[in-house]
């Protein structure tokens, strides 16, 4: 389970990371990073931890696979929040392929695609 306080909620939020972060695709998932805090906090106070907000859409099968999906996909990301800058906002997008794809491969494309946006790729 993510934990309550990584958990990504508001609809702006979601909003936010996929409007004015950086992307990267993969074949199974699209993730989507804004880095840093959105919202300024005063000095001395530590920084607002990372949250992350997952979006899996009907193309990805019926609501057993959605959910099956979406638990694999906390999961993954709930072991690589700490090397995410603190105070980032991260949407994960599955695309239709990852309900008929294994646990690994959805780690493969999601460390590939995380790789890719900490890494200083280009969009």
């Amino acid at each position: 389970m993510l934990p309550t306080e990584n958990r990504l909620r508001r609809r702006e939020d979601f909003a936010t990371a996929v409007r004015r972060g950086r992307r990267a695709g993969r074949p199974l998932l699209v993730v989507h990073l804004r880095s840093g805090a959105t919202d300024p906090h005063a000095p001395g106070e530590s920084a607002p931890p990372t949250r992350a907000g997952f979006v899996v859409s009907k193309a990805v099968g019926g609501a057993v696979v959605r959910t099956k999906v979406k638990r694999r996909l906390r999961h993954l990301i709930r072991d690589r929040l700490a090397e995410l800058p603190p105070g980032s906002l991260v949407v994960v997008r599955a695309l239709p392929g990852a309900g008929d794809a294994e646990y690994e491969q959805l780690a493969r494309d999601l460390d590939a695609a995380l790789q890719r946006l900490l890494g200083g790729g280009a969009r």
